[in-house]
């Protein structure tokens, strides 16, 4: 991935996307670019034109944080946003983010004895483990219930985003694909925002962008966001429509890796319904015959 063409693209898209009211800049007459002008920007951060187009050039080596602070401002980015920029500067000064050391390999690490215990202990949700690269890499045994239509029948790691862009199946147990699709990509952009040099991200994005328009399409676009906390809606071959909570946990031992667990409001008709996936999960004979 190039630094220099992700900051230009990053900081062009944001600035297309705040209006001169919005920003409270007189607009004016003839305006032959969307939302901000570079001179606009500049002058609402304190820096110089010149220096400006310079960091939307792609030159965002050696920005002081109080810059970025400026320019963050000025384009109204949001917390994801902003993280973002930073995690931008701190590449293209050769600064692993948040301590993570530069991954060359594009095998995931297994996870600890440890965390699979842990894994095992969450038997009224859903838990697993996944990597940045959208691999899901451990499950407790309800989720390998819930992700059975991403498991599939074995084979390589199974992977989040292949799953949603290219297979069919996506498509019904996502009841909501686009806002997942849009979603799954910008926590993809934050990633490679933070460690550039990702080889099996790389690949992944490669291998998407060739055969997704979708994909393709929503990576241009430099959305960023972080997971964190919510609601989203499944549908489960087994037992039908699933209306969960989500909690994204970092695993502080192994950077990159998030722990994500899934639950049901009690009494709901989902808690009822992840009870029959868990019973269901449960028997011999389906545990060991995917849904079709």
């Amino acid at each position: 991935m190039d630094n220099r063409s992700d900051v230009r693209e990053f900081l062009m898209s944001r600035r297309a996307k705040v209006s001169p009211e919005a920003a409270g800049v007189v607009g004016g007459a003839n305006r032959r670019v969307p939302g901000l002008r570079r001179s606009e920007v500049a002058a609402l951060a304190g820096v110089s034109v010149e220096y400006y187009a310079k960091l939307e050039r792609g030159a965002i080596g050696g920005a002081s944080a109080s810059v970025l602070d400026a320019v963050a401002r000025a384009l109204m980015l949001d917390d994801a946003e902003r993280a973002h920029l930073f995690d931008l500067a701190r590449a293209a000064d050769g600064i692993p983010s948040s301590g993570r050391v530069r991954r060359r390999t594009t095998r995931s690490t297994t996870p600890r004895p440890s965390l699979q215990w842990a894994l095992a202990a969450i038997t009224d949700g859903v838990a697993f483990v996944r990597d940045q690269r959208q691999d899901l890499l451990a499950t407790n045994a309800l989720g390998r219930a819930f992700y059975s239509p991403v498991i599939g029948d074995g084979g390589r790691t199974p992977n989040l985003a292949r799953f949603q862009f290219l297979d069919p199946a996506a498509r019904d147990f996502y009841p909501d694909w686009d806002l997942f699709a849009e979603m799954c990509v910008a926590i993809m952009r934050a990633e490679a925002g933070r460690d550039p040099h990702d080889k099996g991200l790389q690949d992944l994005v490669g291998e998407l962008s060739t055969r997704s328009e979708t994909f393709r399409r929503l990576w241009g676009a430099h959305d960023v966001r972080t997971h964190g906390a919510g609601t989203k809606r499944f549908h489960h071959p087994v037992v039908g429509e699933l209306v969960l909570a989500y909690e994204e946990l970092a695993i502080t031992a192994e950077p990159g890796q998030v722990l994500m667990v899934y639950t049901a409001e009690p009494g709901s008709p989902s808690a009822e319904r992840l009870r029959l996936l868990a019973s269901w999960a449960a028997d011999p004979v389906h545990a060991a015959t995917p849904p079709a």
